[in-house]
């Protein structure tokens, strides 16, 4: 029997439905708090949670990551990375997820290969910082490292930006400056598991900002045949397994990749589609295992 551990912050719906999806195949699922990680060196066990050895575990799921210091983002990873050098399958893997969280890797990738992202300024000095407002005109300032829309503002006003950037120098934070791009106040949210789109749809809002956690309104959604060629693209170069792919259509009618989020929720999508999304996620992460047992791990996905 496959034994599957699920690593998260708390419980709630997605942990739920994930749990009731691997039930339903006769899958024996825990959940951890990922903050209670503990490694060991030259003994054994080398990977606990409590009382729970990982190493026992065929596969896991990582469902949420905290934010936490510079130093405990790098042990979490370092830990994910090592379950992996022991023979435990982990989904999504650590190096898509290291490339995900990073907007700006993430964005440099894209446009390495020809996926249309918005002009993006990344800058440690202040100096530097409102060089790059003055030339970009309407930016969105983002964290480097975030979800959900938190921490993002709009600025098209040079004293607020100044304003702004000192804030964030005061804190030691990057300066993420991205052009803004006029959308109509809504966008587009594709979910990859696997190799296809398993649901999409339309985030609207009475803001520029359509993320369901700021109060935007899901709608289904079909995608066109360029933009699930686009959303598979993507999370085919950042090796992840599942993922919401997000889309901004201009109003002048030009699609622009966003962000790939590796670690997504789906509570609102799952209101607008048929599809257990849970039982997706479940379903690949089955396939992937019997995949790695076999020990073609050519691939992430």
């Amino acid at each position: 029997m496959i034994k599957v551990g699920i690593l998260t912050s708390e419980i709630g719906w997605h942990i739920e439905s994930l749990q009731k999806a691997l039930t339903q195949r006769g899958i024996l699922s825990h959940c951890f708090p990922i903050t209670r990680l503990m490694a060991r060196v030259s003994d054994r066990p080398r990977v606990t949670v409590e009382d729970y050895q990982l190493e026992d575990y065929q596969a896991l799921l990582i469902r949420i990551i905290p934010g936490g210091s510079l130093e405990q983002i790098i042990f979490r990873m370092d830990v994910l990375h090592r379950l992996e050098d022991l023979g435990v399958m982990v989904m999504n893997s650590p190096a898509a997820i290291e490339k995900t969280v990073d907007k700006y890797y993430t964005s440099a990738i894209l446009e390495d290969n020809k996926i249309l992202t918005p002009k993006t300024i990344v800058a440690e000095n202040f100096d530097d910082a409102m060089k790059a407002f003055r030339e970009l005109g309407d930016v969105v300032v983002k964290p480097l490292f975030g979800s959900g829309g938190k921490g993002m503002v709009r600025i098209c006003d040079e004293d607020i930006a100044y304003r702004t950037f000192r804030a964030l120098e005061l804190g030691g934070y990057v300066f993420y400056l991205q052009e803004y791009i006029p959308h109509d106040n809504y966008d587009i949210r594709a979910f990859v598991v696997g190799n296809q789109v398993v649901a999409a749809m339309i985030r609207r809002s009475n803001t520029w900002k359509t993320n369901i956690a700021r109060g935007a309104t899901a709608e289904p959604y079909v995608l066109e045949d360029q933009l699930v060629e686009m959303s598979l693209k993507a999370c085919h170069l950042l090796q992840v397994d599942y993922a919401g792919v997000d889309i901004l259509k201009s109003t002048g009618g030009q699609y622009y990749l966003i962000e790939v989020n590796s670690i997504p929720g789906w509570a609102g999508l799952q209101q607008t589609t048929p599809v257990n999304i849970a039982e997706k996620i479940v379903e690949h992460l089955v396939d992937k295992y019997h995949t790695w047992k076999r020990g073609d791990t050519g691939t992430q996905r």
